[in-house]
């Protein structure tokens, strides 16, 4: 089955299908507790999906059209029912501002080519609530990093800046077929609100430019230098200070500061 399984797998989708039992029980178990149905991304042969189905309700999106013959009839009883609604094709296509017209958690084992941009698109969507997903480790250290911790950068802003980060599981290699060469972790953010300033987004682009480098020294390469001195000043943070060391609420403070 493991051979079956590895061969069924197409890199260009970045396929690597999760079927330890331990594991998905433990995503399931993991699961927000709330009434939203589930938003199911890259459900690849169904192993995750078997487990959601029998919890919530699931729309579940699959860009492998042999995978989506599979799943209609893997899951023909559960899309008779309106357990399951599948939905193939690329899911960015159909993702404008909001993925679902109701409110949902995404839940899934995502591409680890996409998962950065999925998980932002989600922290932007209004209808998105809660993200628990399976994620490249050194990924989900990025999202879920704290202020002074080596991983903490942009991403970790923008994550803290609309919810909580938490990291609630490792996952090792063997836990899929084929096995990826990374380790993965399940990543859960809580939202609170919805990421959509994309001009601070710009601002924090700048200000990690160059993270071994002092967060003024960034930011002189595209801010006004007088501007940018008082912002510090009235802060009181030093001009030796590095993007890493600085919190989530600060950066805001000194965003509107500067604009």
């Amino acid at each position: 089955m493991q051979k079956e399984r590895a061969a069924i797998a197409k890199k260009k989708f970045g396929q690597n299908f999760l079927n330890d039992e331990s594991v998905l029980q433990q995503i399931i178990q993991s699961m927000p507790d709330t009434p939203y149905r589930i938003a199911e991304i890259g459900p690849g042969l169904g192993d995750l999906t078997k487990y959601l189905v029998d919890v919530k309700s699931v729309t579940a999106f699959e860009v492998d059209t042999d995978l989506c013959k599979h799943l209609e009839h893997h899951f023909a009883d559960a899309i008779a029912t309106n357990a399951l609604t599948l939905r193939c094709g690329d899911v960015l296509e159909h993702w404008k501002s909001e993925l679902l017209d109701e409110p949902y958690d995404l839940v899934a084992n995502l591409p680890y080519y996409i998962a950065t941009n999925i998980i932002l698109k989600a922290l932007a969507d209004p209808a998105c609530r809660n993200l628990l997903v399976m994620i490249q480790r050194e990924v989900a250290e990025k999202f879920s990093a704290a202020p002074g911790e080596r991983a903490f950068g942009a991403l970790s802003v923008i994550t803290q800046s609309v919810g909580d980060a938490e990291i609630v599981l490792h996952v090792p290699p063997t836990a899929f077929d084929p096995a990826p060469k990374v380790d993965s972790c399940v990543l859960l953010i809580s939202k609170r609100t919805n990421r959509n300033d994309e001009g601070f987004e710009e601002f924090l682009r700048i200000a990690f430019t160059q993270p071994r480098k002092t967060l003024h020294k960034n930011l002189s390469s595209r801010y006004d230098g007088a501007i940018l001195a008082q912002a510090f000043e009235t802060l009181e943070l030093e001009k030796t200070i590095r993007p890493h060391q600085l919190c989530t609420a600060d950066f805001h403070r000194l965003y509107t500061l500067i604009q």
